[in-house]
């Protein structure tokens, strides 16, 4: 109790950091978002009573402060650049992100839990070396090239995968809005073409997006399990007649997949925000899109949400970690048990 107590004061203190740095370091790029809001052809009065509306010609500290103060009272600021509050931008492109984070996650944790157990069940060099080789290319290349190439050979050269055109053709009709997340709202309303055609809209940004989780996960996984299955335990159980499968996937995949929890934590964390050039590069219409849009037009109100709802979740996942891995390794509440 006492951990999961310290490590989320500390999330808290990081989420205040974060959010100061961000908040500052927005304010001293070069620009002037009051130009950019009434044009460069605008006299200097017009932009000087811009930046007056946008609050932009109070201290610092203050605009710090009234930021924390919209952001406790659910008052998020208002986007410039889109000309909505930025609540209501949100609240409408965080379904899209949802669900390609999802669906990259579940690529990359399920990808890498075959690939890792192909190689350390029943060993064979080839295969390793062929699965070390795509984790080695995972993690060294870049998600935007990855992306790239892969609408260049599946949508332009094979024309099996469409291109970037977001979430669904542009002459499909969206679903019922029910959960936001097209293949469930398509499944539950009974479209099952609707369906199909959001299924391989997701292909291409969610192998993109979790490739490099993927790469990842799977050489750490590996490295856990060829640790694991040398451990005297394993031997023990297969001596008390248990089979090699089940000795396999009851002791070594529980064990090895510990140090995973964190790690897929992270990730998840890192997807669900979703990113920033994967969805510029598919024009997918979540939040990561929505970032870059604003990054370039210098609206400090969408920038800054976003850092600071993204370090948020980081810490409520970190915690959630915590607590799990009391539930999976009954060895970490051994100290607590024996303090009280």
């Amino acid at each position: 109790m006492k951990s999961i107590l310290s490590r989320t004061f500390g999330g808290i203190t990081t989420v205040i950091g974060v959010s100061v740095i961000t908040f500052v370091f927005l304010r001293a790029l070069p620009g002037n978002p009051a130009r950019l809001m009434v044009g460069s052809l605008a006299s200097p009065h017009t932009v000087a009573l811009e930046r007056q509306a946008m609050g932009l010609d109070h201290p610092l500290y203050v605009q710090y402060w009234d930021f924390v103060e919209g952001i406790v009272r659910g008052n998020w600021g208002f986007s410039y650049s889109a000309g909505e509050p930025v609540r209501s931008l949100f609240a409408s492109r965080l379904p899209a992100s949802i669900e390609l984070g999802l669906a990259a996650f579940i690529f990359a944790v399920g990808g890498s839990l075959v690939l890792a157990l192909a190689v350390t069940y029943r060993p064979r060099r080839l295969l390793d070396r062929v699965v070390r080789g795509l984790a080695f290319l995972g993690t060294g290349t870049p998600a935007f090239w990855f992306g790239l190439v892969g609408l260049l050979v599946f949508s332009v050269w094979l024309n099996v995968l469409p291109g970037p055109e977001g979430r669904l053709a542009p002459s499909v009709i969206p679903p019922p809005d029910v959960t936001g997340l097209y293949v469930i709202d398509t499944a539950i309303a009974g479209q099952f073409r609707t369906m199909w055609d959001a299924l391989v809209h997701l292909v291409l940004p969610a192998v993109t997006l979790g490739l490099f989780p993927l790469a990842y996960l799977t050489r750490l996984l590996r490295v856990n399990l060829l640790d694991v299955s040398r451990r005297n335990f394993l031997t023990v159980a297969r001596s008390k007649g248990l089979g090699r499968w089940a000795a396999f996937y009851r002791h070594a995949l529980p064990n090895a997949s510990l140090p995973m929890l964190t790690a897929c934590g992270l990730i998840f964390g890192e997807l669900i925000g979703g990113s920033v050039v994967v969805e510029k590069v598919f024009d997918w219409p979540g939040i990561g899109n929505l970032v870059a849009n604003a990054v370039l037009q210098q609206d400090y109100s969408v920038v800054e949400i976003y850092v600071v709802l993204s370090a948020l979740a980081y810490v409520v996942i970190n915690v959630v970690v915590d607590m799990l891995y009391g539930v999976l390794d009954p060895r970490v509440r051994i100290p607590t048990q024996s303090s009280l």
